[in-house]
């Protein structure tokens, strides 16, 4: 299932010739640098087993990103729904994405985000879309940055299922765009 094309890129659910790419990307120290862990391939799979019924009972999740010549797998990226009450608000959606190293600095994030804000307020009418990060992930809040999100500062929280064993990765700022700005 195709959720939308961009130039280069192709956002769709995810297959099961794409569990190695997924794994991947879970396994990797760098994409995972503001995680406080990396994810066996057993747990990988159960993730992407759990993303795939999410984006088929909801419509929302982290889909698979894909170069559209090839429809080889570089990624995720998506809108969900939070879990992090009282932090976020019942029923706020963010914007999330992780790459495959090789396929960093190329401009595929954004492209596929701008396509993905465009669909989260034309398509699902969301009043507003956030996106969070460890406070000095500066790849993420570059790209929160270039959608023309805006850091707010009274939404930063220290997340709650970063384990103190990581204090460095607790203290998360929160960006936001609303749908009036988008449109704007």
């Amino acid at each position: 299932m195709i959720i939308l094309e961009t130039e280069r890129l192709r956002i769709r659910n995810w297959q099961e010739s794409d569990r190695p790419l997924f794994a991947e990307i879970n396994a990797d120290p760098k994409v995972m640098e503001f995680f406080p862990r990396r994810r066996p391939r057993e747990e990988s799979d159960v993730l992407m087993d759990e993303v795939r019924t999410r984006i088929r009972d909801t419509g929302l999740g982290f889909f698979a990103l894909a170069l559209k010549d090839t429809d080889e797998p570089i990624g995720f990226l998506g809108l969900a729904r939070t879990d992090l009450e009282p932090f976020l608000p019942d029923g706020t959606v963010e914007i999330g994405w992780r790459l495959a190293v090789r396929f960093w600095r190329q401009g595929f994030v954004t492209e596929a985000a701008l396509a993905m804000l465009r669909h989260g307020f034309e398509t699902h009418k969301l009043p507003e879309i956030v996106s969070f990060a460890v406070e000095n992930n500066e790849r993420s809040t570059a790209v929160m940055k270039r959608l023309g999100m805006r850091h707010d500062p009274s939404r930063d929280f220290e997340h709650p299922r970063v384990p103190d064993t990581a204090p460095h990765l607790k203290h998360h700022v929160v960006y936001a765009i609303s749908r009036k700005e988008w449109l704007a």
